[in-house]
């Protein structure tokens, strides 16, 4: 799982019949020091399929690949990346070499 924040969303004006209702979002990945609060974070962005209702502005979890498609098995969908959860808050400190 992948933390990130959501910067936009995707209309489509037309889709596959295999595509799920739902909300297509797009992120930006988290890095080290994004979570820190020392930078932007990455400088990648993907398309999120979304059923759980996160909004502009929003942290989440994602998962990618054959994961992000688990929650529709057996029907085959085309997604690659899948919202799991929207987070509150994150507490992040990195563990030092000294630290046990």
């Amino acid at each position: 799982m992948r933390i990130a924040k959501v910067i936009g969303n995707v209309t489509l004006n037309r889709s596959m019949s295999e595509v799920v209702p739902g909300s297509f979002l797009i992120v930006r990945t988290f890095n080290r020091g994004s979570l820190l609060g020392d930078n932007e974070g990455n400088d990648e962005t993907l398309v999120m399929y979304d059923c759980l209702g996160a909004g502009v502005g929003n942290m989440v979890g994602l998962v990618e690949g054959r994961e992000a498609t688990a929650p529709f098995w057996p029907t085959k969908v085309p997604y690659d990346a899948y919202n799991a959860c929207i987070l509150d808050t994150v507490n992040f400190r990195p563990v030092l070499e000294g630290d046990k």
